[in-house]
């Protein structure tokens, strides 16, 4: 057309008014093409609250930016006659906005509406993660979860890439080579503890989180920041909610009960607010303990309150108060056993008769209470206090008559006694005043923390174990009469423990446009924080910069019982490229030590005249784990499906270490350091949407892990060389109200050897642990929205569960019995765990 035009004016003064045209359109078309605009502003809700981590995209020009954590955004566009821009966030209702001709600097505040109730949906784990600490998906936590143990978050954190089990009937678990004392549990922003005599899965009760009251999950298996106490292998952090109205549910099973009530006044859009929810746990495990093979009179009971209560008389100060009490009884009067093992070609029989009986109190109360002043708008400082008391009693006298016997030639290969006996008391009681301080900036997210404890622990214990082969006692000796095993203690331990912390979350990009100044007004006051995993502050553009976060900080630590003093520099480097900013690397390195608590003191190894006296080492040190971790998250969609791919590589020099031995899920400590060594490995994990509106997840782990030992090297009690885990969720063909959970295991037997004796002597493995759990819920009445069929009774949703636990029926081995003969050769007899069990459940929402 242009040149049409040019023909036509060839009439007139030619040359001079040709030229002109075309230097005018040149300048139109380059100004055109070249002119961009900047568009800025804040996305907030329907109560004026900020929305973090909101998409706004503009598809046509395919730049997309993320709002940060005061929900503010900048992107930069080219100016066209119209510009669509969109914004979306999960649990809200997307816009479109229409900019015509957008030229300089454009600014708009968008509000986003909830998109009706979405339950329990929280979308966590698809959150981008700049540091160790990765936000867990519980949304199917409390009504579409199978669950053993009744300890639905503890079954969660066993599913993970780098964290294995061995007994579906203990809610402990080992990460990275690990023992079950290396990971830190922390409520709220305090360690809580575990009871210390627990000797085996049956034993166990309900744990202390509930999960009727947790809000979020977070889970470290390694390299996790300075404010995370003195262990070496993970941090677990969780966090109870604030109801803002009133909510209630009630649940029920062949293994236990639960029931829950919160109520909530005022919301984040008032200055005061008050909240409080109060949660009641029953279990009992004797249906599921009635298929192990050692037929018996189980009476197992735990019962469990916690109360949590907030309140915030103002936008300043905020008042908090969680507290726990939980009773544990297990009583057990054993009456037979008959075991079949060995291979198809060589079959053995183990039968039992038992006499006597087990009786055993775990009794335990926790309480702590915050103080929270808000200075200001990016200012808080907190004073938390906390206490922990546990009441233990483990009493048994078990007699049993045993035959062992070679099935195919009929041949009596041992025949004898054993009587096992024990008085074990402890008391434990820990107190702590905790001081924390956080300090908003532009680019950094400074906090630091300082806690004094006190510590006060008695325990007197007697244990004995008699063995008697064909008439002889074990070990024979000829000359006295010696028990196999005894074990005396009488400790009365006091101590003093000084820990403190300081470390900053440095957040920067390289885009040439600086990001958007703090907004004025209080809008992070009187509400939790959110960690620096779950928000982008900042953002990040498909053609703009690289985005990083960098964590690092110390952690100091000194205790009198040893007079030892550490320093823990930790650091970690999150890294969004400008290419693709689907893909996160992260890098992390750090100096971990196991402050030793009282387990690890105990040293064991003194025998006189076979009675093994039992002293506190005081010249104990920490145990020290030196680690370096590489990974990478990348998020792709396919079939219009969500993913989150995850690797990450691992290794971890270990030095001062303590051996230990591990019977079941009981810990015994050499009191020493003694060893030292390594663990490497690879973790690999797929989540996502396998099946539409669902979410599932597959993990593999590869590890190895090993200590110098008297110049040898062996095992690790935890070395599992491989684990595979499958948790995978889908609804039933043509309708959403029917769900299917499936929980698959298949994990490495792990070393063992004969009791009593060292760690040199565990050569041997066990098979490899196999496991099966399904389990379907029925959405009875209600919708995922949460609006019932009818309201009559306040009913909010009925789900109905029906679960198979151990679906194939494989017998996993736990641990094993020995059986000497008068020969002194020993035979390992496997314990086996729980065979298939059908358990059905309904939960009720109001």
């Amino acid at each position: 057309m242009y040149v049409i035009f040019l023909m036509k004016t060839s009439n007139y003064s030619g040359a001079v008014l040709r030229a002109v045209i075309v230097i005018c359109l040149l300048l139109f078309t380059l100004s055109g093409k070249s002119q961009s605009f900047t568009l800025k502003g804040l996305v907030t809700d329907d109560e004026g609250k900020p929305v973090e981590f909101a998409t706004v995209s503009c598809t046509e020009q395919g730049k997309v930016t993320f709002t940060n954590i005061k929900g503010e955004y900048h992107l930069t566009l080219q100016t066209a006659d119209s510009v669509k821009v969109n914004y979306s966030m999960v649990g809200y209702k997307s816009r479109t906005k229409t900019l015509y001709k957008p030229q300089g600097t454009q600014t708009l505040r968008i509000l986003l509406r909830a998109d009706g109730e979405i339950g329990e949906v929280v979308v966590t784990e698809r959150r981008r993660q700049t540091d160790q600490m990765e936000q867990l998906d519980i949304k199917d936590l409390r009504t579409g979860a199978v669950s053993v143990t009744g300890n639905a978050v503890e079954e969660l954190i066993q599913q993970q890439a780098g964290v294995s089990t061995h007994n579906e009937l203990s809610s402990q678990y080992n990460v990275r080579g690990g023992s079950f004392d290396e990971n830190s549990v922390y409520i709220n922003n305090v360690e809580v503890y575990r009871p210390l005599l627990i000797r085996s899965g049956q034993q166990e009760g309900l744990s202390i989180i509930n999960a009727d009251m947790v809000e979020k999950v977070g889970f470290s298996s390694g390299g996790f920041s300075a404010k995370y106490g003195d262990k070496m292998s993970s941090a677990l952090d969780i966090t109870y909610r604030r109801p803002e109205r009133f909510e209630a549910s009630a649940s029920g099973s062949l293994l236990g009960g639960a029931a829950y009530i919160g109520y909530g006044t005022g919301g984040h859009s008032k200055s005061q607010t008050f909240s409080m929810s109060h949660g009641l746990r029953y279990k009992t495990n004797r249906y599921l303990l009635g298929s192990l093979q050692t037929t018996g009179e189980y009476r197992p009971n735990q019962l469990d309150y916690q109360t949590y209560m907030s309140w915030q008389p103002n936008r300043r100060w905020t008042l908090d108060f969680l507290g726990n009490i939980s009773e544990n009884h297990y009583n057990f009067r054993p009456k037979d056993r008959e075991t079949s093992f060995g291979t198809m070609e060589d079959v053995k029989s183990f039968r039992v008769y038992f006499d006597g009986q087990e009786k055993d109190i775990f009794r335990t109360l926790f309480g702590t209470a915050s103080l929270t002043r808000h200075i200001g708008d990016s200012t808080s400082v907190k004073l938390l206090w906390s206490a922990f008391y546990t009441k233990e009693q483990e009493r048994y006298d078990i007699q049993g008559q045993y035959w062992l016997d070679d099935t195919g030639s009929a041949e009596q290969l041992g025949v004898g006694t054993y009587a096992e006996h024990a008085r074990n008391y402890l008391t434990a009681n820990v107190q702590s005043v905790k001081l924390m301080m956080n300090k908003k900036l532009k680019k950094h997210d400074i906090e630091t923390g300082l806690t004094y404890k006190w510590e006060h622990i008695k325990e007197q214990s007697r244990e004995y174990e008699m063995r008697d082969s064909s008439g002889y006692s074990v070990p024979h000796t000829g000359n006295r009469l010696d028990l196999i095993y005894t074990l005396a203690s009488k400790q009365d331990m006091k101590s003093r423990r000084i820990e403190g912390y300081v470390q900053d979350v440095f957040r920067w990009n390289t885009t040439a446009e600086a990001p958007p100044s703090s907004s004025e007004g209080d809008t992070n006051a009187g509400k939790p924080t959110l960690n620096s995993n779950e928000t982008l502050s900042g953002d990040v553009e498909g053609n703009g910069g690289a985005y990083f976060t960098l964590t690092y900080g110390l952690r100091f630590a000194h205790w009198s019982f040893n007079r030892e003093t550490l320093l823990s520099p930790r650091v970690s480097l999150a890294i969004v490229p400008a290419s693709n900013p689907d893909i996160t690397y992260r890098l992390a390195t750090g100096l971990y030590y196991q402050a030793p608590f009282y387990k690890e003191l105990r040293d064991t190894t003194l025998t006189t005249s076979g009675v093994t006296a039992v002293t506190l080492n005081r010249n104990i040190k920490s145990q020290q784990s030196w680690q370096v971790l590489a990974a990478m998250d990348y998020r792709f969609k396919m079939n219009d499906r969500k993913y989150k791919f995850t690797a990450e590589a691992y290794y971890k020099a270990l030095s001062k270490l303590i051996p230990y031995n591990v019977q079941n899920v009981k810990v015994t400590y050499y009191g020493e350091n003694l060893t030292s060594g390594y663990a490497l490995g690879l973790d690999l994990k797929l989540y996502g949407e396998f099946v539409p509106g669902t979410d599932s997840w597959v993990s593999f782990s590869l590890m190895r892990t090993q200590q110098k030992y008297q110049g040898q090297w062996v095992p690790l009690p935890t070395d599992q060389r491989y684990a595979l885990n499958l948790h995978f969720t889908d609804y039933f063909p043509g309708t959403d109200r029917w769900k299917m959970t499936l929980r698959l295991a298949y994990a490495d037997g792990l070393p063992f050897g004969a009791p009593h004796r060292g760690i040199e002597a565990q050569s041997f493995r066990a098979p490899a642990y196999k496991r099966a759990d399904i389990g379907m819920s029925y959405l009875a009445l209600g919708g995922e929205n949460g609006v019932a069929r009818s309201k009559s009774w306040g009913v909010k949703r009925v789900w109905l569960g029906l679960d198979c636990l151990n679906l194939f029926g494989i017998s996993n081995v736990n641990s094993y019995y020995w059986v000497t003969d008068v020969t002194n050769r020993q035979w390992a007899v496997p314990n086996y765990l729980t065979g298939r069990q059908i358990n059905g459940r309904v939960v009720v929402e109001f």
